[in-house]
């Protein structure tokens, strides 16, 4: 028996045996990659419907301050059934969501809490409408779409801006 006859066909076992092995590695890499990204999504999809499970309690709530401010009157189970929604409501991103944004939706409720229940913001706390937007940058943050902070005053529509 010949050296060649020997060692080809084990030069093509360890090749097959090679391509195997590299083709398993890739496509274990390509699952784990694949993996990651699912798991990446569901996170941000569990924290934007927590987001918006709470922007949508603190909207009721300021629609029913919008209504008093306008002399409306507002029954007092309502403002206690909106103001229990929304301390539930504000729990979620607490558990989901980082700490900047739970902080930030804690003092937008305390803020809330504290207008609808007819009392008066601490002395030196920032007003409902700066909460409320320190709690969205927070939130695009968090959701990854912050680029640079949303504009607050209104466009004059002079180039540039």
């Amino acid at each position: 028996m010949s050296v060649t006859a020997t060692v080809l066909p084990l030069a093509g076992v360890v090749l097959g045996s090679a391509g195997t092995l590299v083709g398993q590695y890739l496509s274990t890499r390509v699952e784990a990659r694949r993996t990651r990204f699912e798991q990446a999504s569901a996170e941000r999809s569990e924290r934007k419907e927590a987001l918006m499970e709470f922007l949508s309690a603190a909207q009721q709530v300021e629609m029913c301050l919008d209504r008093r401010s306008m002399g409306e009157r507002v029954d007092e189970s309502e403002v206690w059934k909106r103001l229990h929604l929304l301390w539930l409501a504000k729990k979620v991103p607490e558990l989901v969501c980082s700490p900047a944004v739970a902080q930030a939706a804690h003092d937008y409720t305390l803020a809330l809490d504290a207008l609808l229940r007819g009392r008066t913001v601490a002395d030196g706390s920032p007003p409902k409408r700066e909460l409320r937007f320190a709690f969205m940058e927070a939130a695009r943050q968090e959701l990854g779409v912050a680029s640079e902070p949303l504009r607050r005053t209104p466009s004059t529509g002079e180039p540039g801006e």
